[in-house]
């Protein structure tokens, strides 16, 4: 970039508190090995201070064999590249988040930003376009023209270079799929900590989208997560921590990892009445379907 660019929402909801920085106790590791599909190990909310080996070496103690790492402005997808370089069980995500959008359209650098993406996402490492998408819930009327602009462009850069794409939609179901419906989506689109009803599930299930389910799954209040998990196609369910944030119950208010997946797919399991061996070996059939091999 040649211009230094206001604060990004990335960067400042790295500095977000919680009630306890400690981290949670492992799980019982899983028998049959999944992997986190979208995390953020680039923000360390936790006391401990864990470096990306710490993470992935917990990770893979509970049976979490990878993890994409996700993004949200330029900083965090060169911090994903580097990171998927230098550790087999990464693979990145790049992308501007659709509440940065506006940011870098109001300082002109929208273009150079969607540019730097289309460098990053050359990389052989670099398996996903994201996140990206659209939020209405943090971003006001005034800033939804940046985030379409910037939501197409992404899409345009994730068929361009044959990756998949991991979608934020908060807010916005009607236009995230009429984008969708309209431009065309990528072949492998993911619905990142899906967050619609059953009816929304089912139109993503007919159009061929993958639908990641996330710690929220496991709030009281989020029963229309668990209706849309049971009408999903079990070739279209994936699972993520969206870490450190989106801790499952009964852990919330501590710093997530991508160590606790066994909780979250434990969960899902049990709402599908399925065994979680039979659960696992879907969801990491799935992940591997869509974004490659992590060697």
């Amino acid at each position: 970039m040649t211009a230094d660019v206001p604060e990004t929402y990335v960067r400042e909801r790295s500095a977000d508190g919680r009630k306890d920085l400690r981290y949670p106790p492992a799980p019982e590791p899983l028998s049959v090995p999944v992997y986190d599909n979208h995390a953020h190990l680039e923000i360390e909310d936790g006391d401990e201070g864990l470096s990306l080996a710490e993470h992935l070496d917990r990770a893979q103690a509970a049976g979490i064999l990878g993890v994409v790492q996700a993004s949200g402005d330029i900083e965090s997808s060169r911090w994903a590249v580097a990171a998927a370089e230098a550790d087999p069980r990464v693979l990145a995500a790049v992308a501007i988040h659709p509440n940065d959008a506006p940011t870098y359209a109001r300082s002109g650098m929208l273009g150079e930003a969607i540019a730097a993406i289309d460098e990053l996402a050359a990389h052989p490492r670099t398996r996903a376009i994201g996140e990206t998408g659209l939020d209405y819930f943090r971003t006001g009327p005034e800033g939804h023209a940046a985030q379409h602009e910037s939501f197409e462009a992404h899409i345009a850069l994730a068929k361009k270079h044959g990756i998949a794409m991991q979608i934020h939609d908060r807010d916005a179901h009607d236009d995230v799929l009429s984008v969708l419906s309209r431009v065309g989506a990528p072949e492998r689109t993911v619905f990142h900590c899906f967050s619609g009803d059953e009816a929304m599930a089912r139109v993503c299930a007919d159009a061929g989208h993958y639908l990641s389910f996330a710690g929220n799954v496991t709030f009281k209040n989020a029963q229309n997560l668990r209706d849309a998990l049971k009408v999903t196609p079990r070739e279209r369910i994936l699972v993520e921590t969206d870490a450190p944030f989106l801790t499952p119950t009964p852990l919330r208010g501590r710093p997530n990892a991508p160590y606790l997946v066994p909780i979250t797919l434990r969960f899902m399991a049990a709402e599908l009445g399925i065994d979680v061996d039979e659960l696992a070996a879907d969801v990491a059939a799935n992940t591997l379907e869509v974004y490659g091999s992590f060697a």
